[in-house]
């Protein structure tokens, strides 16, 4: 987890504009830097690190002696740059994941090279022989960016948009459009003498249920490099099935690779979460050392407004969802010394794990949804997983949207990857029966929605926003709330209360949410699972 600026083709002097770099500082807490590019006076890289891997040479602008016109700056983790290393005869000059991104551009060029990538990633790569700058971010949007590109060739990129806002840019104070980038693609673009740049190519590396080009198989992980990796990792485990999935495998592979370093995991909820008592049990039966974070409805309500601006989102269950991971990140940065979090995001959107698959019309529309949500995880859950944990400098692996994985699983029939007898992700369930990785309770419990799941049994936290937003929102502004907003505009006092919040921070920017995310085949418009029917049946 990384913090990558750059700014290309600036008619101001560039040290003005390099205040914008230090709003994403948190992605980075260890060290930082400013580099301006040889001859290209207006053009310069930020980053702010977070250090895992290589940490002597792991300063960015990456550049190495072999190939001194080639910049780059990445934010992600590259799993397979010792196998491409071994594949392609590479001969690396750090220990850095990321020289990976390089050799593999010299070799085939930034297509090849991206198609070759086995991770999560968002890159910027600046050939000053060529005079390209390329960006690229990985399949499913695990790793953000954001690009500010100006008709006369100005070019600003950032991991987070809130280091874009408010750039100044020669005398012009129009309203600029700032995009994310979109996943699984790269773009190309020409770099003029002054600086600026001319889009040439933008495409699709890598579609959604297609296996990668990479060799993933060359052969196993070592074991001295599978303990040191272990040793760093911990888990958010909320006591479903795809944290406590996560968290008994991580346990383990550590105990057959010899590891003693205890696995941490950690939960969090209001007094009498069934989440937290869910993920007691679990951590008792796979003998993790675990840790229970609390909060009350006043912490909740008081963390919001920090989480609406991490997260660069108004999306209501996004928000809701945000705060329980937002506090135990803060909890973890804090009290520990624990830096990358494994998490279950993905599951639901791969294994149609939402309780609304149980009113899918047929397998074939099931499966048309599960790819929709997957590609829209930039936006919402993966968008969660990222800002709360790199708002506290931590780094979040999702094993689930591995490439390998999910190109498999959805290879795999529509009838086959549907809920069955009302049980939602029944063949993801099925394939760890009786194995003893997890208790049948887990195993087989029912879907609960993180911002469900934390909720204390004596009030839920969806009531708790309710009362304090009724308080904050009266009934002329949601009379009003079309004309205010007449984008996405919002229908509850709760998404009012919300979009305020993101306005304050980021005025005129709500098409970074294209919807409100709502189940699908239900009249409902909130995004509890706990206002379906199916839920109230079952519960």
């Amino acid at each position: 987890m990384c913090g990558i600026w750059a700014i290309f083709g600036s008619d101001d002097d560039v040290s003005k504009q390099c205040a914008s770099a230090l709003r994403i500082g948190h992605r980075g807490p260890d060290c930082f830097r400013l580099e301006n590019i040889n001859h290209f006076k207006n053009c310069c890289f930020g980053f702010h690190r977070l250090a895992i891997v290589g940490d002597t040479y792991g300063m960015q602008p990456m550049r190495v002696h072999r190939y001194p016109q080639i910049w780059l700056c990445y934010n992600g983790e590259i799993y397979n740059y010792r196998r491409v290393a071994e594949q392609f005869g590479f001969n690396y000059e750090t220990d850095c994941d990321g020289e990976a991104i390089i050799s593999l551009y010299m070799h085939g060029g930034i297509e090849f090279a991206a198609k070759h990538l086995d991770g999560v990633f968002a890159f910027i790569l600046l050939d000053t022989q060529q005079k390209r700058v390329y960006l690229g971010r990985d399949t499913y949007g695990v790793r953000p960016m954001f690009r500010l590109l100006k008709d006369d060739g100005f070019l600003a990129v950032c991991s987070e948009a809130k280091g874009l806002m408010g750039l100044s840019h020669g005398h012009d104070d129009h309203e600029v459009n700032i995009d994310p980038f979109p996943p699984g693609h790269f773009e190309t673009y020409d770099l003029s003498p002054n600086g600026k740049v001319t889009l040439k190519e933008c495409a699709r590396f890598h579609k959604i249920g297609d296996m990668p080009k990479y060799d993933a198989l060359v052969k196993p992980l070592g074991k001295c490099e599978t303990v040191w990796t272990i040793f760093y990792f911990l888990s958010l485990m909320k006591g479903g099935l795809d944290s406590s999935l996560i968290s008994a495998l991580l346990l383990k592979h550590a105990k057959k690779s010899g590891i003693i370093y205890p696995v941490q995991t950690y939960a969090i909820g209001m007094e009498g979460s069934p989440d937290v008592e869910a993920a007691r049990t679990v951590a008792k039966y796979i003998g993790s050392e675990h840790h229970e974070v609390s909060f009350t409805p006043e912490e909740g309500i008081q963390a919001i407004e920090d989480v609406i601006y991490s997260l660069e989102s108004y999306d209501i269950t996004t928000i809701r969802a945000s705060v329980g991971m937002y506090l135990v990140s803060q909890y973890i940065r804090t009290k520990t010394d624990s830096v990358v979090i494994f998490s279950g995001e993905g599951s639901d959107e791969l294994a149609q794990g939402y309780i609304y698959f149980n009113k899918a019309p047929s397998a074939e529309e099931a499966d048309v949804e599960s790819r929709r949500l997957l590609g829209d995880l930039y936006m919402y859950d993966v968008l969660r997983g990222d800002r709360t944990t790199s708002a506290h400098g931590l780094e979040l692996r999702v094993p689930f949207l591995d490439h390998m994985f999910t190109g498999y699983y959805l290879s795999l029939p529509p009838e086959v990857r549907r809920s069955k007898d009302g049980i939602e992700k029944y063949t993801l369930r099925k394939a760890f029966d009786g194995t003893g990785l997890l208790p049948d309770e887990i195993l087989w419990r029912p879907k609960e929605a993180f911002s469900d799941g934390v909720s204390s049994v004596k009030k839920s936290w969806y009531e708790t926003l309710q009362e304090y937003v009724e308080e904050q929102i009266n009934d002329q502004m949601m009379e009003d709330a079309p004309k205010t907003f007449p984008f996405n505009p919002p229908r509850t006092k709760e998404a009012y209360y919300f979009r305020q919040i993101f306005e304050k921070h980021f005025p005129s920017k709500s098409r970074w949410i294209p919807y409100y995310w709502m189940p699908r085949w239900s009249q409902t418009n909130d995004p509890s699972a706990r206002t379906l029917k199916h839920y109230k049946d079952s519960s």
